[in-house]
């Protein structure tokens, strides 16, 4: 495992005040939290028991946080034997990502079925530890904790098929989920304007569709520039990324946007996917939705299909893979006499029934492999204005656009879902309404209280309520080229939709969210992790946004 990077974040955490930790102050805000009356101070030697586990998994995950917990608490940690200061203890009782930390004045106790329970209770721990190392051994306040998530997926989706961040910023980006508990990171990795992922067996798709002739892009009255602009992942990347998520027990969902959003990868192969092979296509450089998507009458571009697929399955290996559908255009399928040839032959006269045509066969392709190598699809809400009958209900709808509405239609029909909100949960989007705030979408009303107070399954029917799978964040990069800006619009937001992926609805209040995400000020200044300063002074300044008034 290569943790690493990550737990020398969790150190940078301690840098800035010398005070004892406020228990109550951990986001997300556990099921259930007690604290106590008294304190525990670490002796300046202590042992830690971690319990026996296949693969020592429990034992190399402690021993990899060790030094961290050594550096915030001011101890050396031995193991021991038959008793311990630090005491890990396997409870088969509990679900898979629940645990169980109980700080008393002679030790800490934590409980947990899985490893992933023992890492989120460490990650409650790292936030209790004073925010500074000193040669003097550190004093918590005991507290009594049983938690576990409200919902199984808690995500964040980041595109890079607009801009592209690199494989430095995306391990910062999974850092912070790991903090917040967040377990499901989707990738979303080809637009019109960029295809960020090597595919072997179609090596154009990066030689020609990951550069584009404009570093920004063209918006209304905003041309594009001409800077040349490039950028994808090796495979090789790829495998990196995934074994760097998976040890902060975070599963990877790529999202290859097809046969919509596909303007690089059309310009890459006119002759296997354009419906007009014969005109000229380039890479976009302009925002909004292209209207040269794939021809899903031509075998080639099936085929095609299912190639990258087969490619995708060994990289990632959850069990989920996104084919996106959201915004495509039927234009150019109305107008090639092949498509519509092939909406006839499947007896249809709605031209979104090619797009869902299109995934029945890459969906007979998957359910062809073997059962390790089969993944379920995942698609945006728009696939639900076809005939979803041409699909088996073993797909998942990500609901964004009206996401309520669409994530109960989901749910009626049988189908599981995800809650994506656009308002408020794309947390590209401005974050303040004031006149300094940077060029991105909105205008500033998904503020972090707009974030937080979001509800999710509000007024969902019991019976419905299995379907829905949690929430997810979304990033769009339209106006976001840097990775500082990328972090300033994230946090403190994505904290929030933490929240309500973890922490049950009763127990959430923005009164209270609000003065325990003030006490992480300190974490994001220590690991150098840009932020919304919004919500961290007393009195905004009506100067620039992005800064406090003093």
């Amino acid at each position: 495992m290569n943790l690493s990077h990550f737990y020398h974040a969790i150190a940078g955490a301690a840098l800035l005040t010398a005070s004892m930790a406020n228990a109550a102050d951990i986001i997300p805000l556990p099921s259930t939290i007690a604290k106590g009356e008294t304190a525990y101070t670490f002796p300046a030697e202590a042992t830690f028991i971690v319990p026996a586990y296949e693969g020592d998994s429990i034992a190399t995950l402690f021993t990899l946080i060790q030094p961290a917990i050594e550096k915030n608490a001011g101890t050396k940690l031995t193991k021991g034997t038959e008793a311990g200061d630090i005491i890990l203890k396997t409870n088969p009782a509990l679900s898979a990502e629940a645990y169980t930390l109980e700080v008393k004045p002679e030790g800490i106790v934590i409980e947990a079925s899985r490893p992933a329970g023992f890492f989120y209770a460490l990650q409650s721990l790292r936030q209790m530890l004073p925010a500074v190392a000193s040669a003097a051994p550190a004093t918590i306040e005991t507290v009594t904790i049983a938690d576990e998530p409200r919902f199984g997926w808690r995500g964040f989706m980041l595109d890079e098929g607009r801009h592209f961040f690199g494989k430095d910023e995306v391990k910062r980006v999974l850092d912070i989920m790991a903090m917040y508990k967040l377990n499901r990171f989707h990738w979303h990795l080809t637009e019109d304007q960029g295809w960020r992922i090597e595919i072997k067996k179609y090596p154009k798709l990066t030689e020609v569709g990951a550069t584009r002739k404009s570093k920004s892009l063209g918006w209304r009255k905003m041309d594009p520039d001409t800077i040349t602009y490039s950028g994808f992942y090796t495979q090789d990347d790829i495998r990196e990324i995934v074994r760097y998520a998976k040890d902060r027990f975070i599963e990877i969902v790529p999202e290859i946007d097809i046969p919509g959003h596909t303007q690089a990868a059309v310009a890459a192969y006119p002759e296997l996917l354009a419906c007009d092979p014969e005109n000229p296509h380039e890479v976009w450089l302009m925002q909004g939705v292209s209207r040269d998507v794939m021809n899903v009458a031509n075998p080639a571009a099936v085929q095609m299909a299912k190639d990258i697929i087969d490619e995708l399955e060994p990289l990632f290996p959850f069990g989920y893979l996104h084919l996106g559908g959201d915004e495509c255009p039927t234009d150019k399928w109305e107008a090639n006499a092949a498509c519509k040839a092939l909406l006839d032959s499947i007896g249809s006269t709605n031209y979104r029934d090619l797009q869902l045509d299109f995934y029945r066969k890459l969906t007979d392709h998957i359910a062809a492999k073997p059962a390790d190598k089969q993944r379920k699809l995942i698609f945006w809400n728009e696939v639900l204005h076809g005939n979803t009958n041409l699909l088996p209900l073993n797909f998942t709808i990500m609901a964004w656009v009206g996401a309520d509405a669409a994530a109960k239609e989901a749910a009626q029909r049988g189908l599981t879902t995800i809650l994506t909100p656009q308002i408020p949960y794309y947390i590209n989007r401005k974050q303040s309404p004031l006149s300094g705030e940077p060029l991105s979408q909105g205008s500033g009303t998904e503020t972090l209280e707009a974030v937080y107070n979001y509800v999710p399954m509000k007024d969902v029917p019991a019976e419905l309520t299995d379907k829905y799978m949690g929430v997810q964040g979304n990033f769009w990069s339209e106006y976001v080229i840097t990775p500082e800006f990328l972090e300033y619009l994230m946090l403190p937001r994505l904290a929030a939709i933490a929240e309500a992926g973890w922490t049950p609805q009763a127990k959430r209040s923005y009164d209270d969210f609000h003065k325990r995400i003030r006490t992480h000020e300190d974490i994001y200044r220590a690991n150098d992790w840009n932020y919304g300063r919004h919500a961290f002074a007393k009195e905004a300044c009506t100067k620039c946004a992005g800064h406090t008034a003093e």
